[in-house]
């Protein structure tokens, strides 16, 4: 029987889109939430875990009905020691994504890495203005002929 605190290997035996399914040696069985996969925020499970992969997992809790949670980001060094140029890796050896994906309303491409908060939230202002001041210009002219089609009627 596993206790919380203790860390054990498994498989994984179902993906779902909310998190994985794992059975552990020695028997039984948890769940990895998915926020609970890897330090950065994961979009799509299927990009960390497959199918009869191999994991180490920490037991981080166990309800009242018995049902375990599990965690691999807490498995994992709180700061990894990387190669220079080589992009994070978690266990399996895929690369670790580095941030979440923001959008800074210029289309789908997300910001570059080295953007600092500021800088994006400028961009963001000065698109939002040019917005508003398009919609200004839009319903200026909206209500202008409006005001022109009441004169002419009275």
């Amino acid at each position: 029987m596993v206790s919380v605190g203790s860390i054990v290997a498994g498989k994984v035996a179902k993906v779902t889109n909310y998190g994985a399914f794992v059975d552990l040696e020695g028997g039984g069985s948890g769940m990895i939430h998915i926020s609970e996969v890897a330090n950065t925020y994961v979009k799509d499970i299927n990009d960390y875990l497959k199918v009869g992969e191999e994991v180490t997992v920490k037991v981080i809790g166990i309800n009242e009905a018995g049902k375990v949670s599990l965690s691999i980001k807490e498995t994992m060094d709180k700061a990894p020691q990387q190669q220079q140029g080589q992009p994070p890796r978690r266990e399996g050896g895929r690369p670790q994504r580095s941030a979440p994906r923001t959008w800074n309303g210029r289309g789908p491409q997300p910001p570059s890495t080295g953007d600092a908060f500021e800088d994006m939230l400028s961009r963001y202002k000065r698109s939002s203005d040019d917005r508003m001041s398009d919609l200004k210009k839009v319903m200026d002219t909206r209500r202008g002929s409006a005001n022109r089609r009441s004169r002419s009627k009275g």
